[in-house]
């Protein structure tokens, strides 16, 4: 029996020994490779914290102790030392979340796995114990990417204000957050890894000056009182010590022995103090030790022996972004593009490859990225912010303000919008669309294929007058879905083959094969459809409204939130013209959405061929007065309010 399948919880680890403890550690990295080899998942930053992981349970007691995961990429070995050793259906349906769950665990607090946000939980956590007069401990632990966001040092700020309340920050340092960790607080960081010194420097000068009789007490007092300046000097983390937080560190994250003694020091100390904590991602697994790009950050399903794929998905949406951006740059050397450090994964990686020098990786630091955004757009170039649909949300203020107000031509490139599946609640781009119609002036573009990227991206970046929006799907992107014809701005993909069509769909985006799906069973039915793509569904085409007019029934379908999406705007620009044509969107409902893959949520909420093609017959069919309640019904509930 491994040590591994003795822990149920973390009460367990109290009675093992030192070479237990690294026996563990060796168990949990082989778990690890052979379980998120076989499911895909965060590998990289869970390999790096298997000792840190173990020695914050061993010190403190969750879950009356609150140990609290910024992002929660790396909170699979937590999950292993509370109770959860079954990984076969990691980030599937039914199965453990990849992210910390509230459902899973009492020792999961913060699941909405958007980096920065930590530090303000913990402070509230602190303040809500002083209110209530209760000594449990708060320990919040974040990376040093994380620490690149504003709202880190929003809190710190905070935390910093009350010197006797206890909380524990450890600063989880491994030069990463997806990449390595850029900017002026990673070269800070960088400076105290490497001088580590000055402590045991001023220990030996208390010892030496302690035996030198008459002036020695006297010397090592002074010594004493310039500390900071020596500290600052040798090992510059006066930087935290000036907010009023004690610093502890640099840790070796990877010796038990001296985390428990750090972490054991903290939870004793009355007020709030950072330790800061050298881990190496990838830690025990030299493919991923030998993945310079992200240390095997997050992987889909790889051969563990080599970590190679185990297939290859084909062309994917990003990389055909990424593609079109270094064309673009070729052709405009006033494109310029922003990452908030995630350069791979939104696929920038060759264009800075390409123009080194026309590149800004701003940290997990959207808001910023967007107000630089308005800056460089201002300056007379013509930036290109890439970024995860549902990290917009982060920046929508300055998308505002700072973007739309001040008409700036920057062109915002969503990946993984709409439902993306397995990453669970927090990572469905689905919000966008919704979110991005009140602000006035912007444009959104919702490519159905890959043609359509490269040529909506070079439409936005054309627009330097305004904020423009291109927003896509996650994976694989399919075949080409030609246009049949064109009507104002919109692509018909179907046209109906009658004067007196019955349905006008509004596909948007990557749903196109689908609406011509749903546009066949419809066929079969005798019921007639023409199929249009906006291409661009904020501001509502001009030749949409006629269009709708001459058609009994309008549906739309979107890979968004329905409210306030693109339906709804569609519907308002309809009454705006007076056109009384009844109208149905179909989209996701505003609530959040268990981790699952992508077609089996689409299935959950009713967003399927056969469930929008049955609810569209039975409207027409009460249009034509043979109403069939089965029709209607059958698969009404999913996509409901």
């Amino acid at each position: 029996m491994t040590l591994l399948t003795r822990i149920r919880g973390p009460r367990d680890l109290d009675t093992l020994s030192p070479e237990q403890l690294v026996q563990l550690a060796a168990e949990i990295r082989t778990f690890l490779v052979d379980a998120v080899s076989k499911t895909g998942g965060h590998l990289g930053p869970n390999l790096g914290v298997v000792e840190l992981t173990i020695a914050l349970h061993r010190v403190f007691d969750s879950p009356q102790d609150r140990i609290l995961w910024d992002t929660g990429h790396q909170s699979y070995v937590h999950k292993l030392l509370t109770g959860r050793q079954d990984f076969s259906r990691l980030k599937m349906k039914g199965g453990l979340s990849g992210y910390p769950s509230q459902a899973e665990s009492d020792h999961d607090v913060i699941e909405n796995s958007h980096a920065s946000t930590v530090l303000g939980w913990a402070d509230g956590l602190a303040k809500a114990n002083e209110v209530l007069g209760k000594d449990d401990h708060v320990v919040a632990v974040i990376g040093d990417g994380a620490l690149t966001g504003g709202m880190a040092w929003e809190a710190l700020n905070n935390i910093a204000a009350a010197k006797d309340r206890p909380l524990v920050i450890v600063v989880n340092d491994n030069e990463r957050s997806y990449a390595p960790t850029i900017g002026g607080l990673a070269n800070h960081l960088a400076t105290l890894r490497t001088t580590d010194g000055y402590e045991r420097f001023l220990a030996r000068g208390k010892d030496l000056l302690g035996r030198t009789p008459v002036v020695g007490k006297p010397l090592y007092e002074t010594l004493h009182g310039a500390k900071k300046g020596l500290k600052d000097f040798i090992a510059p983390q006066g930087m935290f010590e000036d907010l009023g937080l004690k610093y502890v560190g640099p840790i070796d994250g990877h010796d038990m022995e001296a985390l428990e003694s750090a972490l054991a020091r903290a939870k004793r100390f009355n007020g709030p103090v950072i330790i800061h904590c050298l881990t190496e991602k990838g830690r025990g697994y030299q493919p991923a030790l030998q993945d310079e790009a992200d240390r095997f950050h997050a992987v889909g399903k790889i051969h563990p022996d080599t970590g190679l794929p185990i297939a290859s998905s084909g062309l994917d949406w990003t990389s055909v972004f990424g593609e079109e951006m270094v064309r673009l740059g070729e052709e405009r050397p006033d494109v310029v593009a922003i990452t908030a450090a995630m350069l791979q994964p939104v696929g920038l990686d060759k264009f800075a490859k390409a123009f080194p020098d026309r590149v800004y990786d701003v940290g997990i630091a959207e808001q910023h990225g967007a107000a630089s955004a308005a800056g460089l757009a201002t300056g007379g170039v013509h930036p290109v912010f890439a970024v995860y649909a549902t990290f917009l949300n982060r920046a929508f203020d300055q998308v505002l303000m700072d973007v739309a107000l001040h008409r700036c031509g920057v062109t915002f490139v969503l990946d993984r919008a709409g439902v993306t599946g397995t990453d669970g609640a927090s990572h469905n781009g689905m919000w966008d669309m919704s979110i991005l119609q009140v602000v006035p002036g912007l444009r959104i573009a919702a490519p159905r294929d890959a043609d359509q990227v490269r040529a909506q991206l070079r439409e936005a970046v054309s627009v330097d007058d305004a904020p423009t929006v291109v927003r896509f799907s996650k994976g694989a992107v399919g075949p080409a879905v030609k246009a049949v014809g064109r009507i104002g701005g919109l692509d018909v993909l179907r046209e109906p083959g009658t004067d007196t069509p019955d349905v006008l769909l509004v596909s948007v985006g990557a749903l196109a094969p689908m609406c011509l799906e749903i546009a066949g069973l419809l066929d079969q039915q005798g019921i007639s459809t023409t199929v249009v793509d906006p291409r661009w569904v904020k501001p509502v085409d001009e030749a949409l409204v006629p269009l709708a007019d001459r058609h009994r029934v309008v549906v739309t379908v979107e890979d968004g939130i329905r409210t306030g999406g693109v339906g709804a705007a569609v519907a308002q620009a309809l009454r705006d013209a007076n056109v009384d044509v009844p109208l149905r969107d179909f989209g996701i409902p505003p609530r959040f959405l268990d981790h699952a893959s992508r077609a089996e949520l689409l299935t959950e909420i009713g967003l399927t061929a056969p469930d929008i093609a049955r609810q569209v017959t039975g409207l027409v069919s009460r249009l034509d007065g043979r109403f069939d309640d089965s029709a209607a019904t059958e698969s009404a509930e999913p996509v409901r309010d």
